[in-house]
């Protein structure tokens, strides 16, 4: 590796190792105990979901208790109105107005912020432990002003981590967080799953088949994400003379799952929202509903494919372009074989990119609530879902991918150098 990537790689890891200290960085004037056995008794649930994807934040009520979620909302209330207002759409291709979409974002993402910190802080008022104890340990006016700056503080904290990462580091900052968070749950869910079988409430054969479910999951999201359908691409003779010296790709790949990880940290953070909110919750029909959403029902899980496989095709439709791609290849002196170049070749890659949508969401969807019904059919007394697995193996995927990137750029550098 170049002196330039490792940099970028322990500047990469200097910033994860932030992120996992804030997570044991509590609000001030909260009763982590209480906080911690209310979290120990609804793991099973949306909040347990949660504090897995905050990397266990949720239960210590640290000050990046909210995570990056609502910075993923905020990106997709955007994403839709980009998709519904052209002028929107228009000003995210532009570099300048590029700026100016995400300066958006981060103000929606402080509004998002403040009204759930609020609405966490209200609801620990209401808090107590088995002994009687409050959650709240100060007045509660005071409390509610302190823990919203205290966790908009630590979601920008994020938010900041996230873009040094992309910007400076290898890449990937939102997805890197996300997965440090997930990754980081795997010691205690380790731990607690020996707890069960030393306990008698899980056998040993049922430890076995998990196993397998999980290494099936993760076998197939790496088929899946490393399969490609290659278009070929022809160039005339002229265009080759002039680039005989450099490498041209005779092909457009085409991913079979175009939109990534996104559909499921999408479907994830808007099913997850209300059935968070709706937690503490005494009224009967506001409980119903909470129920309802429950990661552990049916129903959460139907609507969780459903999700998926609406974001994964509207995801698909901003990330491939063909009318680019078409203009591109008309300028370079490139064409598809059998087809006519400029409108008909964005046709055909629009059909050929809606065809491998279609069998990539399917993928996404499945990936995202097939694992949790195998486990559910085994009576295994707590929740496992496909989209942790599915983040972890496609970031570091991804990951993995951008540094091989890097690193051949690297050795053509360095080739070309000597060459001169």
């Amino acid at each position: 590796m170049s002196k330039d990537l490792v940099n970028k790689i322990l500047l990469t890891l200097g910033f994860i190792f932030l992120y996992r200290l804030l997570a044991y960085v509590p609000v001030p004037g909260v009763n982590i105990d209480v906080v911690k056995e209310f979290f120990d008794s609804n793991a099973n649930n949306a909040l347990g979901l949660v504090n897995m994807f905050s990397g266990n934040a949720v239960e210590r009520l640290s000050i990046i208790s909210l995570g990056i979620m609502p910075y993923i909302t905020a990106s997709i209330i955007m994403e839709l109105l980009a998709a519904t207002f052209p002028a929107l759409g228009k000003m995210k291709k532009e570099r300048d107005g590029m700026q100016k979409y995400m300066q958006i974002i981060r103000y929606t993402t402080i509004v998002i912020t403040l009204v759930q910190s609020i609405g966490v802080s209200m609801g620990l008022n209401s808090l107590t432990g088995q002994s009687g104890q409050s959650a709240i340990s100060i007045d509660m006016s005071t409390f509610i002003a302190v823990s919203s700056i205290s966790m908009l503080t630590g979601t920008m904290l994020l938010m900041w981590i996230g873009e040094q990462i992309t910007q400076k580091g290898i890449g990937n900052g939102i997805s890197l967080i996300i997965f440090a968070g997930i990754v980081s749950a795997i010691p205690s869910a380790i731990g607690g799953t020996i707890d069960l079988v030393n306990n008698g409430q899980m056998s040993f054969l049922t430890v076995i088949a998990i196993l397998v479910i999980i290494l099936a999951t993760v076998g197939a999201i790496i088929y899946v994400e490393l399969g490609e359908r290659r278009v070929p691409v022809s160039y005339s003779r002229k265009v080759m003379m002039q680039n005989q010296n450099k490498r041209v790709m005779n092909y457009i790949p085409i991913k079979v799952n175009l939109s990534g990880v996104i559909p499921a940290i999408f479907a994830s953070a808007i099913l997850m929202f209300p059935a968070t909110v709706l937690q503490g919750s005494q009224n009967k029909y506001l409980v119903a509903i909470a129920d309802f959403l429950n990661p552990s029902s049916y129903t959460f899980n139907i609507f969780m494919f459903l999700f998926v496989v609406f974001f994964a095709f509207f995801y698909a439709s901003i990330t491939f372009n063909a009318k680019d791609i078409s203009e591109n290849l008309k300028r370079q002196g490139g064409f598809i074989p059998g087809v006519r170049p400029g409108t008909s070749t964005a046709n055909f890659l629009n059909e050929v990119a809606s065809r491998l949508t279609f069998w990539g969401a399917l993928y996404l969807a499945a990936i995202s609530t097939v694992p949790w019904l195998l486990v559910k059919s085994m009576g295994v007394p707590f929740y496992f879902g496909g989209v942790a697995v599915l983040i972890v193996v496609q970031v570091a995927i991804d990951t993995m991918r951008k540094i091989e990137a890097q690193q051949y750029t690297n050795k053509y550098e360095t080739l070309s150098a000597v060459g001169l």
